[in-house]
């Protein structure tokens, strides 16, 4: 918490003014910031200085972990965070590649479990690395990337955090996750969660023990209409102690995660915070 205050903190002295042409907002904007979170003690990173949420956060996630590419799929599992970028962005609606209502596109999960290879077929990326690491297998390249500029314009948003890059020390599994832009008063604690989740459910599923994930972001930004409430009301609050994160132990494969999970196989034990606070969001 400290260090998600202390960014913000940043952004709000140090920050330069920048006009973002998707939004049509401007934002306060400090380049890289660099995030721990210790999954080894289970300090899960939920913000208590507002209130916040962690499922709908899990969910995405495990939309990606499934390869979903419509917002009707990331709804049953409990998150709506893909329908305004889905059905509500006016560049995409005029998209020739899009499908239809609630189709995204080739973004995210889809790269990661279907990358398109330019000699034909596909390669799943995840299957790989979920391979090599249940063998104890470091290749040190054992990367998940969103980041494919060949198919952008087959998507209705370019990846925000692109990249996950684990690795094996001495038995215990590592991460270093990627963002090249991010909403901090918004996007970020969904990020965090993501971030640690990731890491988190591939040890578990691996059987390997969880160390620390790595959170780099490369352009971190308060848009102006969330400014006020940043500096005014979150600013001023005392952070509180971290919950843990709790997940069902019989969730032990990838197929699993694919299958039958559900947001009631995680849950928060000893979450404290401050009250909700209602930041704008750019679409």
């Amino acid at each position: 918490m400290r260090a998600y205050l202390d960014l913000c903190q940043r952004i709000v002295e140090q920050g330069s003014w920048v006009e973002n042409s998707r939004t049509g907002k401007r934002c306060l904007t400090v380049i890289n910031a660099d995030l721990e979170y210790n999954v080894a003690a289970n300090e899960f990173p939920m913000i208590t200085t507002r209130k916040s949420f962690f499922k709908s956060a899990i969910a995405e996630f495990i939309g990606y972990i499934r390869g979903y590419d419509n917002a009707a799929d990331f709804r049953k599992l409990g998150t709506k965070t893909w329908d305004a970028n889905a059905n509500l962005n006016d560049v995409w609606l005029n998209n020739i590649f899009r499908k239809g209502e609630d189709d995204m596109g080739r973004v995210y999960g889809v790269q990661g479990r279907n990358w398109a290879k330019p000699d034909g077929g596909s390669l799943d990326q995840l299957q790989k690395i979920v391979d090599n690491l249940s063998q104890g297998i470091d290749d040190r390249a054992e990367i998940l990337t969103f980041y494919n500029p060949g198919e952008f314009h087959m998507g209705c948003l370019r990846p925000c955090m692109h990249t996950h890059n684990f690795s094996i020390l001495d038995g215990t599994l590592y991460l270093t996750s990627y963002q090249r832009s991010c909403d901090v008063p918004l996007g970020l604690n969904f990020n965090q969660v993501q971030v640690f989740f990731f890491l988190a459910i591939m040890a578990q599923i691996t059987g390997l023990k969880p160390g620390v994930a790595y959170h780099k972001i490369v352009n971190a930004h308060i848009y102006e209409d969330q400014l006020a409430l940043m500096k005014d009301v979150q600013l001023k609050r005392e952070p509180l102690p971290l919950p843990k994160l709790i997940i069902n132990p019989d969730i032990k494969s990838l197929k699993d995660l694919e299958t039958w999970v559900t947001m009631d196989d995680f849950s928060v034990e000893g979450y404290q915070c401050h009250d909700a606070i209602q930041y704008p969001f750019a679409v």
